[in-house]
């Protein structure tokens, strides 16, 4: 089959890339990644399944990869948990096409979410490591061993490839069934949810207290949807575009800024969230302003950019809490009020069993319970679809979302019509 695989000699862009064009576009140019044919998936074990996919969504991960976008940065740590070539993908809905003999209790023809977790259960290792036993999935400790070929999730083990192909191998573990009454384009957006489910849900704001959401692509539009339909608190975010900051106003949260381009933005935006926040602005001998006393009580951060990060600990009220969420280019950026304010920095990877409201039960069963109750609305999140042979113009309108108001693209597999 026809897979978009990353860790491949590249295509030939079919046009000449502009040198108004930005730099992304360059990256995307000669990133080594093509449309190749691979191996039909089969069942890895006899507790494997082959799953047919519907939609795939394009993870900001996903994007950073393709994109190049490290800043030409080689010793990123993460590059030890992967092995190549990869067929990425992790957000999945699809039907069950074939299983395996252990692969129950699913049927063929099922509906059903990809879980993309590629710890314990899924490499067969048995009992498994503290942490997979205490469902914290995302620390499992054998991200090297059993079954699989290195990888933390479907897409960057070469074993376990993801949905950026028309099938995909997934084991009974990483299925979901999607209830019918949920359609294709809901659960698709199941796993971004849940990353920002759990970044909140374990770091949770206090009834009528202040948080920011740095960013407003797809973790930082859930994380508002999240924090405006399930807690009590005030929300604002940075969104960096127009149809971003859109959506987040629909959803009750104040947007400060829709642009950080310019070199004075971070002292700007400071100012602006110290005035939203009620904050008092303290002037250093040089660089930009911070808040003393703060008044954001946590900063939930979707970009992880040195700037977002340095712009989090300068307006966040003392003992406040920094919870990253995304992860950029590494850089400097001034990191006294880190100490001098005693916060809390977080970080948040994934998700798998979470607490709340005093139900313990993984991530996707929250978000399936909650829809049913009707007390979550991602409308408005999926902008764009494309097909698997389209992935430079969809690659291409992300990169340029400025203009195209891209904020969650999927590749789309199913028949017209459906």
């Amino acid at each position: 089959m026809k897979a978009l695989q990353f860790g491949a000699d590249p295509e030939p862009w079919p046009t000449e890339i502009g040198s108004e064009e930005p730099k992304l576009m360059h990256n995307l140019a000669g990133t080594p990644m093509a449309l190749v044919d691979i191996s039909e998936p089969v069942p890895i074990t006899d507790q494997w399944l082959v799953i047919r996919n519907r939609v795939t969504g394009i993870c900001g991960s996903d994007l950073k990869q393709v994109l190049l976008d490290f800043d030409d940065s080689i010793d990123n740590a993460m590059s030890a948990f992967i092995s190549f070539p990869q067929v990425l993908g992790h957000e999945v809905v699809g039907t069950v096409e074939s299983m395996g003999s252990d692969a129950g209790p699913f049927e063929v023809g099922q509906r059903v979410l990809l879980y993309p977790n590629t710890g314990c259960a899924a490499r067969g290792i048995h009992p498994a490591c503290p942490a997979c036993e205490h469902g914290d999935f995302s620390t499992c400790e054998n991200w090297w061993s059993g079954d699989l070929s290195p990888g933390i999730h479907s897409g960057n083990s070469s074993d376990a490839t993801g949905g950026f192909a028309p099938r995909m191998p997934a084991h009974r573990s990483m299925v979901f069934p999607v209830p019918d009454s949920v359609e294709d384009e809901l659960a698709v957006l199941a796993d971004p949810w849940s990353v920002s489910f759990h970044a909140i849900t374990r770091n949770p704001p206090a009834p009528g207290s202040t948080v920011l959401v740095h960013g407003a692509g797809a973790l930082g539009q859930t994380a508002i949807a999240i924090l405006t339909q399930l807690y009590d608190c005030r929300v604002a975010v940075v969104a960096r575009w127009d149809a971003q900051a859109a959506l987040a106003r629909s959803r009750g949260a104040t947007v400060l800024r829709t642009d950080l381009g310019e070199t004075s933005a971070a002292a700007d935006l400071i100012t602006e969230i110290a005035e939203w926040s009620g904050a008092t602005l303290r002037q250093p001998l040089d660089g930009n302003p911070l808040c003393y006393p703060g008044k954001v009580d946590i900063v939930y951060d979707t970009v992880g950019s040195p700037q977002t990060v340095e712009i989090a600990m300068r307006i966040l009220a003392e003992q406040g809490t920094l919870v990253e969420m995304g992860v950029g280019a590494p850089g400097r950026f001034e990191w006294t009020p880190w100490y001098f304010k005693e916060l809390t920095l977080r970080g948040s990877n994934a998700f798998g069993i979470e607490t709340f409201e005093n139900k313990t039960a993984h991530a996707y069963e929250h978000f399936f319970d909650l829809i049913a109750a009707g007390r979550i609305d991602l409308s408005g999140m999926l902008t764009h679809h494309y097909a698997l042979d389209d992935w430079r113009e969809a690659f291409t309108d992300l990169v340029h979302a400025e203009h195209t108001g891209a904020i969650k693209a999927v590749f789309d597999y199913r028949p017209d019509g459906e």
